[in-house]
């Protein structure tokens, strides 16, 4: 063989891509392959020697399915075109270890997944063994009828040929017919992988870093505020209730015991300690190694609100009526002294008594009041985790962002491998 790579008699080689498709053109006599998948670099160089030697001669074996083209083992435009020149594909389901063999010389290889990480094209990467002439008689026979046959055709030593003929056909022969062809090829085309090069450049970041949201829902009763009702506030008023009374009223004292003020405050002191903001555009992030700390204090966090919503179920109702008592007795002297006129309007005597003036305030209440049952809500903490996309990564201040945020951590050498990660050539 022509190439440099072939001329070398060494057990541990390396193979890429490229590689099997130079070695795949210096075909004469047939060409067998098995894997978990093909890319396009090989499949590309399969129809040009299908033309010259007959596409009997070539055997292709693949675990034909959509996980496997979503892990980055093959191509199915690969194997569309070997379908379109007429080279016969066995699925070979949970195939994971590669074959390729070439006019008798074999190799068995480790095909890389690109999802995970890019091909090589380091020679010192070592990903396959070159086969025996009898490995290569054994792997022929092993893996697929027509595999066999062609073994079968090149053992010139009557015994070796008769011990090939008893071997047991292994992988199978269940061709990729067009029905699986199309099923796989509709998936993939519903639901896309996302580039390899992406993938590889999100999943440096991954082990490192989660978004994250907190948020506390149903325990601020403390901003519900009261309408006055408008015949009510043309009483007027002094100052003794100003700070909650003017045309609404605070029905909750900020900072009293019903608020969430304590609980919100306990909250932002977890998001400042474990979960830094990379900016309003990037949001809220925590480290993976802090993650069980968050946890534990968000575990400890939701004890604390448990007790609160116990404790406000118990009692708010009696807050509610002696804040409601209060607004009444602020009112009530007014009322009798100079009465409204909704209220003079049904009077029968004419003048309104104590008892009369406290039950039109409370029947006024009564409409815009609300009732401890109304206001008490489930409370909750919602806890969102989010893996990172290639979409915020790739802004032009992530990594200023980060290292702000965890100004410990060495971001620099994470970030070139990152950039690295996206350098790769054509995937196929």
């Amino acid at each position: 063989m022509n190439n440099s790579a072939w001329t070398h008699d060494t057990l541990f080689c390396h193979l890429s891509s490229g590689q099997i498709a130079e070695l795949i053109r210096t075909a004469e006599g047939s060409v067998c392959y098995a894997g978990p998948g093909i890319q396009k670099g090989p499949a590309l160089a399969m129809p040009e020697v299908s033309r010259r030697i007959g596409p009997e001669l070539l055997t292709v074996s693949l675990d034909f399915d959509e996980n496997v083209m979503r892990m980055g083992y093959g191509d199915v435009e690969a194997v569309r075109m070997l379908r379109d020149a007429g080279i016969a594909i066995n699925n070979a389901a949970g195939l994971r270890s590669a074959l390729i063999i070439v006019d008798g010389e074999g190799y068995t290889f480790t095909p890389t997944p690109l999802y995970l990480e890019a091909e090589s094209g380091n020679e010192t990467s070592r990903n396959a063994i070159r086969l025996s002439p009898e490995q290569v008689a054994e792997a022929l026979a092993r893996l697929s009828p027509a595999a066999k046959a062609i073994a079968v055709g090149q053992a010139t030593d009557p015994i070796e040929k008769a011990r090939i003929i008893n071997l047991p056909v292994e992988v199978g022969s269940v061709q990729v017919d067009e029905v699986l062809f199309e099923q796989v090829d509709a998936s993939l085309k519903e639901a896309p992988p996302m580039k390899f090069d992406l993938a590889r450049q999100v999943r440096v970041f991954e082990p490192y870093l989660q978004y994250v949201e907190l948020s506390l829902t149903g325990a601020a009763i403390q901003r519900h505020r009261l309408a006055i009702p408008a015949n009510i506030q043309k009483l007027g008023g002094g100052k003794d209730l100003e700070g909650r009374l003017r045309t609404t009223f605070d029905l909750i004292e900020k900072g009293g015991k019903f608020s969430s003020q304590p609980l919100e405050s306990a909250l932002n002191e977890i998001r400042k300690d474990f979960t830094p903001s990379l900016g309003k555009d990037h949001g809220r992030v925590v480290l993976k190694s802090a993650k069980p700390y968050l946890l534990e204090r968000l575990e400890e966090f939701r004890n604390k609100l448990k007790a609160h919503q116990k404790e406000v179920g118990e009692k708010l109702q009696k807050h509610l009526d002696d804040s409601r008592q209060q607004i009444v007795d602020y009112y009530l002297p007014r009322v009798v002294g100079s009465p409204p006129d909704a209220l003079l309007g049904q009077s029968l005597s004419g003048k309104p008594t104590e008892k009369g003036a406290r039950q039109w305030l409370n029947a006024a209440l009564d409409r815009v009041y609300p009732s401890a049952e109304s206001l008490i809500q489930v409370m909750n903490l919602e806890v969102r985790f989010k893996d990172v996309t290639f979409e915020t990564l790739n802004r032009k201040d992530f990594l200023a962002s980060i290292k702000i945020a965890f100004p410990g951590v060495d971001w620099d050498r994470a970030y070139e491998e990152f950039r690295a990660a996206g350098e790769s050539k054509d995937d196929g």
